[in-house]
């Protein structure tokens, strides 16, 4: 059976779209944003979990103490922190 006519292409509003874009001209400040925080939420979340992993595997080893855990724990975070806070650099 053949279909019937039809005067619009499924591709009609593709090409319109494709032929308005124009390439570099959207504004990115909430993709950037975005991004920016997730960054910000995965480098300090890691550092976080490892000086909690630190402190808490010296701590529970055998033989070992809480104030060891802690310190060690306080010099990797204060360590993550002066590498971490580093300047922004931004490529935009």
């Amino acid at each position: 059976m053949a279909e019937p006519h039809n005067p619009h292409h499924a591709t009609d509003e593709a090409d319109a779209d494709a032929v308005a874009y124009m390439r570099g001209e959207q504004e990115i400040n909430e993709q950037r944003a975005t991004w920016d925080l997730f960054m910000n939420l995965a480098k300090w979340g890691s550092l976080a979990v490892a000086a909690s992993v630190l402190f808490l595997t010296l701590w529970f080893t055998p033989g070992g103490s809480f104030m060891a855990g802690f310190i060690a724990a306080v010099v990797l975070a204060g360590a993550g922190w002066f590498f971490l806070k580093g300047g922004k650099a931004d490529a935009h």
